[in-house]
């Protein structure tokens, strides 16, 4: 108790009290720390290869008929035992596949969402560019330290010399997978758009770089006024003539030829660009809007549909790693925020720009004239 007291009379040992207590108090208020998302994060290729494996392989087309056994799945893909329970029940703990019991009679199914949009043949089919990740973007993204350092492009230029489009245009084989992989990533965003979008002011869209003319498809289908044009490079006008076929939209959505870096943009009501501002740099970017700008009328609108990235930059992450991606594909190439579409648009003599946000990571950017 003498001890105590004295204390008590003492200032410094007060001070040292007190600045015991509080750092116990901070200490007991203070979260505790965890480097589980660091790990998850990093580590976050494990799960991604393995899904990107199990598109290759065809598990999910091979499971859209019914639940399979593990042994039934690996004689049908030709997995050697080592691997096959790790691979489905790592699947099933990342929430791609479903499994009823537990052992070797168990029955692995697909869950609702691979089912719907993992099954090749199905028209909601998204599994293209997650074959093309597989095949391409994968290993070139080994190499994403070196485009950091360098600002270089790290895919098929780096080694063959070629650009890009070059090597995927001159390969009819990966064309067909690229349009593909397009196609299955497009395809939800172009339908939120032709949903959204209000088109009952105008009466003619031009689609360019439209590749297998989807997005005219999807809108000419949703509204029945509307006439579409899509627009790409000549080696591509045949498989968009083949798919508007498909769609049986031959009377109102045709297929033109057209090398947009060269050619001025067709006349239309409406001009859109679907992941196409992105591939390129700031110089090329600018001159596209201006030719969109020149092809409007007086209350035309121009729209770029891509994964516009939050004008803060904090929490459009998707955004923000496919601007990486553009880093990898071509160096200079970039993603970008809907204040940058607004003030290239400004400047090259729109009147007003709007952003209408279309599910997940993807919006459209509209100019209007």
């Amino acid at each position: 108790m003498t001890d105590i007291l004295a204390d008590l009379d003492d200032p410094h040992s007060l001070r040292a009290v007190s600045e015991d207590g509080e750092a116990s108090h901070r200490a007991a208020a203070a979260p505790e720390l965890s480097p589980a998302h660091i790990l998850q994060v990093g580590m976050a290729f494990w799960g991604s290869k393995a899904l990107l494996s199990a598109v290759e392989l065809g598990l999910f087309t091979e499971l859209a008929s019914g639940p399979r056994r593990g042994g039934e799945i690996e004689s049908a893909l030709q997995l050697h035992p080592r691997g096959t329970y790790d691979f489905l029940d790592a699947l099933v703990a990342l929430g791609l596949l479903a499994r009823d019991g537990n052992g070797a009679s168990a029955l692995y199914r697909n869950t609702p969402e691979a089912q719907r949009f993992l099954v090749r043949g199905s028209p909601t089919y998204v599994g293209g560019i997650l074959e093309m990740a597989n095949a391409r973007l994968y290993p070139f993204w080994a190499d994403l330290t070196p485009a950091l350092k360098t600002g270089q492009p790290q895919n098929e230029v780096k080694h063959s010399g070629k650009p890009m489009f070059d090597e995927l245009y001159s390969d009819p084989a990966r064309l067909e997978q690229f349009m593909g992989a397009m196609s299955g990533v497009s395809m939800g965003n172009f339908v939120a758009f032709a949903e959204k979008f209000d088109f009952s002011g105008y009466r003619t869209l031009a689609d360019i770089g439209g590749a297998t003319g989807q997005l005219s498809c999807i809108a000419a289908a949703r509204h029945p006024h509307l006439t579409c044009r899509s627009f790409d490079l000549p080696v591509v006008q045949p498989i968009a003539e083949r798919r508007i076929r498909d769609a049986g939209l031959e009377g109102r959505v045709s297929a033109g030829a057209l090398d947009f870096m060269k050619q001025d943009f067709p006349k239309a009501d409406v001009i859109t660009m679907g992941m196409i501002l992105h591939d390129w740099n700031l110089e090329v970017k600018k001159m596209l809007i201006r030719k969109a700008y020149d092809a409007l009328p007086e209350g035309g609108a121009f729209v770029a549909i891509e994964n516009i990235i939050d004008d803060e930059r904090r929490e459009n992450a998707f955004g923000l790693l496919m601007s990486l991606n553009m880093l990898i594909e071509f160096g200079d190439a970039f993603d970008f925020t809907g204040a940058d579409f607004k003030g290239w648009c400004l400047e090259a003599g729109f009147s007003r720009c709007e952003i209408l946000p279309l599910g997940g990571p993807a919006s459209a950017a509209i100019a209007y004239k």
